[in-house]
């Protein structure tokens, strides 16, 4: 059995990770970390785990922890787990981040987008970044992933298969994403409450999202050259959930099956993947509660453009259910393992 500990259960991210991991034959919870929520039972935060889970949230003493368990999630504000890394913890336990600490190579670019100084950057380059279709040999040696964002999982995926091949105009991309209000987590804000979000939409951090440079970074290794980007968020009435819309030009002339030939070279096997048939686009519905990743896609020849459109649950593949992929690919076991739910419809 994987022992494991999470950092910061009682947000929706760690709420998830603590659903699936129950499910997940391989595993045993060792520990339950809240900081806000010390010596509370936890089927008093999340009243789904009554009868479910008996434990108490405990503080956070990573030290303690890292000579306990196997493996530590920690799903914690940006700066938190970078302020208390050490190589000694590293020597004992393996790490799943799911904040942006450990996903940029350039340090600078971190405290540039995220405004936090990083207490601990000469363990940077140790870091993989967890996208486990694209760096799937890399996260099996690992001892620290850097677990992607929501918004970058999607739009990474959706559109790099494109510019792996040099099917189009890296400097031309567009992405437009929408985002259920779970993705600005659990922290009781103005903007996150119900009559602020309900029958309302709207796009937020233009041209300054923090999750942009993440893209261009993870697409710019794809091109093997600087990719540079419009990406454009947007806030929907709704719990869960992302789809992104990404346009790009095309260098040539392609078919849909050319580039279909393309999308199935690298996701054909892959098992969270499902290419759409022609003519059929995704919906968030189709992905709820699941970690599948689906995606469809058409070529504009009037523009000589291509629109690429993805979907996934922000809570399982684009945090929770990417974690535990991680998970099962770093232990040797199948990264399918926990992770087989069909999606919610409704």
């Amino acid at each position: 059995m994987i022992k494991v500990g999470i950092i910061g259960a009682t947000g929706y991210a760690g709420g998830e990770l603590v659903r699936l991991l129950l499910g997940h034959k391989g595993v045993e919870i060792k520990w339950y970390g809240s900081k806000s929520h010390i010596d509370k039972k936890y089927s008093d935060v999340f009243q789904n785990m009554f009868r479910i889970v008996e434990d108490y949230c405990m503080d956070a003493n990573f030290e303690k922890l890292a000579g306990e368990v196997d493996v530590i999630f920690t799903a914690t504000p940006q700066g938190y787990l970078s302020g208390i890394l050490t190589e000694k913890i590293l020597d004992k336990v393996k790490i799943i981040d799911l904040s942006a600490d450990y996903r940029f190579k350039d340090v600078k670019v971190y405290e540039q987008w995220y405004q936090i100084e990083h207490k601990t950057p000469q363990l940077i380059n140790e870091a993989v970044y967890g996208l486990c279709e694209i760096n799937r040999e890399k996260i099996k040696n690992a001892r620290l992933v850097a677990n992607p964002g929501c918004y970058t999982t999607c739009s990474i995926l959706t559109i790099y298969p494109l510019v792996k091949a040099g099917l189009i105009d890296k400097h031309s991309i567009i992405i437009d994403a929408k985002s259920g209000a779970s993705g600005a987590g659990r922290g009781a804000t103005l903007q996150n409450l119900y009559c602020e979000v309900n029958e309302n939409m709207k796009a937020y951090g233009v041209a300054t999202h923090r999750h942009t440079p993440e893209i261009e970074e993870q697409l710019g290794y794809a091109a093997d050259g600087k990719v540079v980007l419009n990406f454009t968020p947007h806030l929907v009435p709704m719990n869960r959930g992302i789809l992104t819309t990404a346009y790009a030009n095309l260098q040539k002339d392609a078919s849909y099956e050319d580039i279909k030939e393309v999308y199935d070279k690298y996701y054909k096997n892959e098992p969270f993947i499902r290419g759409l048939e022609k003519g059929i686009f995704p919906q968030t519905k189709w992905v709820q509660a699941s970690n599948y990743v689906d995606m469809g896609f058409k070529i504009d020849p009037r523009t000589n453009r291509i629109i690429v459109i993805g979907v996934l649950d922000n809570i399982v593949k684009g945090a929770a259910g990417q974690a535990v992929q991680n998970m099962n690919i770093m232990f040797g076991i199948d990264e399918k393992t926990g992770l087989l739910q069909p999606p919610m419809y409704i």
